[in-house]
């Protein structure tokens, strides 16, 4: 534990200054109480490490997507160094659980991102259920932790960093006689609580500018259906405009705001339509839904290995996702997630499978559509 707490507070300096500078990061200073669980909302791929900016003296096991495990010198140094706790989107999640709680009485201090996923819309979603269960059982205190400016710093459909203001600060601490006189429901709702953020509202009353050029670009992969003629994967970012064949085009603003702001003046307005429209629409059946070529499935086995088994198109019917020669019916796909925007990972029974995009395309499609499915 002493080596960890040295390689961690080396670390932390050495990443501070650019980190702060990359991102214009504000971090607030925190100590915290012993072993804890922080909890803490999820915006970009950097949160981790941003986060670690306020602990420079509390080293920190973090859960992370199993798909970083995969990545030969690269994960074994991520593992020697951090100690990461492995979690399977798109599963149960029961090992991880056992994980945290290993590493908690153990005296360790565990961070979770327990929206399970980076936000698409701006918008903190709500954790899982079995959040306030974790903590409470875990014996440890309980810290809330918010990131504020990271979804216009680097909104999860870009690859383009727009520098304007973050913060990262803690919430609260509740120490674990306070969580056992809880239930876990009450647990999970004072997280939700706390670690909420709205980066539209925020931006309504600080109006930050994230400047950048092309602001636009890649805009497509999370924001696919259009408001004005209702085509399915015809938008997209050019520049800074969002555009779409049938005519409609606005600005995505510095502030983050679309201009004009009809029918939507956020992407989280857009978001809401897009999902109940996706939902209320009716598929004739046997007809491809969408569809794109370049794309790769494997079999994910328990030690972390691949299994190529297609490559080529994937397509989606009403009822069925299918991925070159492989099919998956709808109601045979327990649960689907993504990591980044180019991986779709879904479980079927006790086996867990991940579809790449070999290309710039648009894969979120599909698991809101299973979504709104089921």
């Amino acid at each position: 534990m002493e080596r960890r707490r040295r390689i961690w507070r080396v670390l932390v300096w050495l990443l501070r200054p650019f980190l702060k500078r990359r991102f214009r990061m504000e971090a607030a200073p925190a100590e915290v109480p012993g072993p804890c669980l922080i909890v803490a909302n999820h915006v970009t791929n950097w949160d981790p490490l941003l986060l670690a900016m306020s602990f420079p003296a509390t080293p920190i096991r973090f859960v992370a997507s199993e798909h970083i495990f995969r990545h030969g010198r690269v994960s074994r140094l991520l593992e020697r160094l951090a100690a990461p706790i492995p979690r399977r989107k798109a599963s149960s999640g029961a090992d991880t659980v056992k994980a945290c709680l290993r590493a908690l009485r153990d005296g360790e201090t565990v961070c979770i991102f327990a929206e399970g996923d980076a936000c698409w819309d701006g918008l903190t979603h709500e954790v899982f259920p079995a959040t306030g269960k974790l903590a409470r059982s875990s014996g440890a205190a309980l810290v809330t932790y918010r990131l504020e400016g990271g979804y216009l710093t680097l909104p999860r459909w870009s690859k383009k960093r727009r520098p304007g203001r973050m913060r990262g600060a803690v919430v609260g601490v509740y120490p674990p006689e306070e969580l056992k006189a809880m239930k876990g429901p009450e647990i999970t709702a004072l997280i939700d609580r706390d670690i909420f953020e709205d980066a539209w509202a925020r931006q309504r009353g600080e109006h930050v500018r994230y400047r950048a050029e092309d602001r636009a670009v890649g805009i497509e992969k999370g924001f696919f259906l259009c408001p004005v003629c209702g085509g399915l994967g015809t938008v997209r970012g050019v520049g800074n405009d969002v555009t779409c064949g049938c005519g409609w085009k606005v600005q995505y603003t510095e502030e983050g705001f679309l201009d004009p702001p009809q029918p939507f003046e956020t992407l989280a307005e857009w978001d809401v339509w897009q999902k109940k429209t996706l939902a209320d629409r009716d598929f004739p059946a046997g007809e491809a839904v969408f569809s794109d070529a370049g794309t790769t499935l494997r079999r994910i086995g328990s030690g972390h290995g691949e299994e190529v088994l297609s490559t080529g198109t994937l397509t989606q019917y009403p009822d069925e996702l299918v991925c070159g020669e492989r099919r998956f019916p709808l109601s045979d796909i327990a649960n689907m997630a993504m990591v980044k925007a180019n991986i779709l990972l879904f479980s079927v029974g006790d086996e867990y499978y991940e579809i790449r995009a070999d290309r710039e395309l648009c894969l979120r499609k599909y698991l809101l559509f299973r979504q709104t499915r089921t």
